[in-house]
């Protein structure tokens, strides 16, 4: 895991010296993404230059240091990341005359680059991987993103003329002539789903390349359009799976035990992040099978048992024989990480388990450098509670009036979650779902939605009509929105996942779990995002995803074979904190000092935002998440220093 930066500068102005000093001190701006070493290459008469800092995991010599020249001296790379399958590519490359002087997989990428050109490269890897790539023969810069979107990389083009690009907005921010100016749009996105979805980014002429994407620049800095070289949708047009659903987990295993076991192979010490909860839990077992010592495990836990699965984790480990972990948080713990978030996070982003990530990382990184993750479960074998009842409760909302849906949904605007939860106090504990009154409140704010599809939307969406709490915005056609762009699927449960895929997991998830990994210089990685397990499972229909109202099953099915049902067999908690309760309580008066008077807070609407806090306090509204967004605009707005516009963008 490592840090990238590059500059192509149309001119060819700069001395040698002076594009090393650059490079030098954006990268900088990465050094807990690379904190083992750092190097620079420049072309001055191409006007070009790239940087890399560098986490050292496989071939810790100066074999693997970058950037790095291919043997026929055509290409130069600056790669982040891991390719898992690079014990085939060195028998290839050897079966066509090349030996490579070192281990390290960036030496074999860009050797097989020099030996089949980049299109047939990215055909044979897999792997977490973002890279800029220049052709020294066609004096051509390309920047590629791995498939599901693992490795982030920002490009763009700055007023004078440079081009830039950098695994980090930071690390572009450091250039001399970088203008911070906020794209209130992108903004507006942000308040919706938490997230700036690529191919957004926070600043105006700065965007991010999209999973599976390419992008070329030519040496007089005109950037192409950005190209797939993959698609998960395009899976989704596949012929579907031929077996049966315990043929799956068959599959399923033979896949996942073979990623796991390519993923555990580093030169540094190697842990996993366990949870208790499915995904982590068989990403566990199988690399316990996998190694001849006890695999070093992490847990987080709360003293709010709502969202406390930490003794879960523990029997887990504890039948597992893993050597474990766990630490449980306390608020110093949360107002420590809470005053980081702003710096570690490039972008504004509110995903609230962010926290516990982060500290859960921070465990982890005290004894190992790289640690496996469980991520990716859900969205790909359908283990999100509404895949399942977002059907059901489509279907009987259709024999519902429409004037008895729109008053349903104006009691779940107004009902809080804890007085849900007073009520189902009456349902016995062992039957009770957790974090019950959230999940109610949910589904009664769905209910005047007019199509599956709208009640999808609403789900993902924190503030519903972003244009209006982001001044002077125009929120963006997304996926979400633009109907030419959903996926050939034929149900809501198949479009939500399908969606998801290509949303919600690379730029939440994998946000989340990258930006807290790096910010304390742990490499993740993540077993079944392998492209074997991604194109499996984009053939197994939702039938055999979801089995008798059970969701996730085949991720289940496999799970039993390793750990009994009764440490895994419970509902779903997700990895959350108490948010409600946190701002109105040991957080309220630092967010009110983030909310009101700050740069961020004038590009809001004061009152809009004022009544929101004003119903959150009182417990009227359920309206912590839309709070939360506000709080972490403004935390990243303050920790760079950001100030709004003169003038509104409309």
């Amino acid at each position: 895991m490592c840090g990238i930066v590059g500059i192509l500068d149309p001119r060819a102005v700069r001395s040698d010296q002076d594009s090393e000093a650059l490079l030098g001190s954006m990268a900088l701006r990465m050094m807990d993404r690379g904190p083992d070493a750092s190097g620079t290459w420049v072309d001055q008469n191409a006007g070009i230059g790239l940087g890399h800092r560098r986490l050292s995991i496989l071939d810790l010599s100066d074999a693997g240091a970058q950037p790095m020249i291919s043997k026929d001296g055509r290409w130069v790379i600056t790669y982040n990341g891991e390719i898992y399958d690079h014990d085939q590519l060195r028998v290839d490359l050897e079966k066509n005359g090349v030996s490579p002087r070192g281990h390290s997989d960036t030496e074999l990428l860009v050797e097989a680059i020099a030996l089949w050109g980049l299109a047939s490269t990215l055909e044979r890897i897999d792997g977490m991987y973002a890279l800029g790539l220049w052709d020294r023969q066609w004096r051509t810069l390309t920047l590629v993103r791995d498939r599901m979107g693992e490795k982030p990389i920002y490009y763009g083009t700055l007023d004078n003329g440079d081009v830039v690009f950098a695994s980090t907005l930071d690390a572009i921010a450091a250039h001399p002539a970088f203008v911070p100016d906020i794209d209130r749009d992108a903004l507006s996105l942000f308040f919706r789903y938490k997230y700036i979805p690529a191919p957004w980014s926070i600043y105006k002429g700065i965007k991010k390349l999209e999973p599976g994407n390419l992008v070329e620049i030519s040496s007089d800095g005109t950037v192409g359009e950005p190209r797939a070289y993959w698609s998960y949708f395009d899976l989704l047009a596949r012929p579907a799976f031929s077996g049966t659903a315990y043929d799956v987990v068959d599959e399923l295993e033979f896949l996942l035990r073979r990623s796991v076991r390519r993923r555990m192979v580093a030169d540094v010490p190697l842990g996993a992040f366990l949870s208790g909860g499915i995904d982590s839990s068989v990403v566990v077992a199988l690399a316990q099978q996998e190694s001849s010592t006890p695999i070093h495990t992490f847990t987080i836990g709360s003293t709010d048992k709502t969202y406390d699965e930490s003794n879960d984790a523990r029997l887990t480990a504890r039948h597992l024989g893993t050597r474990h972990d766990e630490l449980t948080v306390t608020d110093v713990d949360v107002m420590k990480v809470i005053g980081q978030l702003g710096a570690i996070y490039d972008e504004p982003f509110a995903d609230s388990s962010q926290i516990p990530t982060r500290l859960v990382s921070e465990l982890a990184r005290r004894d190992v450098t790289v640690a496996l993750s469980g991520d990716g479960g859900d969205e790909l074998f359908a283990g999100y509670n509404r895949y399942v009842w977002v059907p059901a409760i489509c279907r009987r909302l259709e024999r519902i009036p429409v004037p008895l849906r729109s008053t349903l949904g104006n009691i779940g605007e107004r009902v809080p979650p804890r007085w849900w939860d007073r009520a189902g106090r009456a349902i016995p504990s062992s039957r009770r779902p957790r974090m019950l009154g959230l999940k109610v409140s949910k589904v009664m704010g769905v209910t005047s939605a007019e199509s599956p599809y709208e009640v999808f939307n609403r789900l993902v969406s924190h503030w519903p009509e972003p244009n209006r709490i982001v001044l002077g915005a125009r929120e963006p056609m997304t996926v979400h929105s633009d109907a030419s762009r959903w996926p050939n699927v034929e149900g809501i449960a198949e479009h939500m996942s399908a969606v998801d895929m290509i949303t919600y997991l690379p730029d939440d998830i994998l946000v989340k779990v990258d930006r807290a990994a790096m910010s304390v210089s742990l490499e993740t990685r993540v077993p079944l995002l392998d492209r074997s397990i991604v194109e499996l499972a984009a053939s197994v229909p939702i039938s055999m995803k979801i089995r008798d109202g059970q969701s996730k099953w085949p991720l289940r099915e496999l799970l039993s074979r390793y750990v009994p049902r009764d440490l895994f067999e419970r509902p779903k908690a997700g990895f959350g904190i108490p948010l409600d309760s946190w701002l109105r309580g040991p957080l309220k008066s630092w967010a009110e000092d983030h909310l009101f008077g700050s740069a961020a807070s004038e590009m809001l609407d004061s009152d809009l935002l004022r009544q929101t806090w004003k119903d959150l306090q009182s417990g009227r509204r359920n309206e912590e998440y839309k709070i939360w967004d506000a709080v972490m605009f403004s935390a990243w707005c303050e920790e760079r220093g950001i100030r709004p516009s003169i003038e509104s963008d409309g």
